[in-house]
């Protein structure tokens, strides 16, 4: 059976790691944009928006690979 990557828990570990936090310094361009976003996205370009769904996607596929792994734990 072919597994998709969308569902490959060490892919979307990798990526969250690396696309999800990069760059590293000062500070994770995720963090910055959700703290940007919270503040009432003043300012913000659709270029920032495309960034924020960028950086914001690999976390976005974990959050659903949880929801999945808790709901068959729970359906037995």
């Amino acid at each position: 059976m072919t597994k998709s990557l969308w569902n490959d828990w060490k892919l979307v570990a990798i990526a969250c790691l690396t696309l999800g936090l990069a760059p590293f310094v000062p500070e994770p361009h995720l963090f910055g944009k959700v703290r940007w976003v919270l503040g009432g996205a003043v300012g913000m370009q659709p270029m920032d928006w495309f960034d924020l769904v960028w950086h914001g996607l690999p976390w976005v596929l974990l959050l659903r690979l949880l929801v999945l792994k808790a709901a068959t734990i729970f359906r037995t």
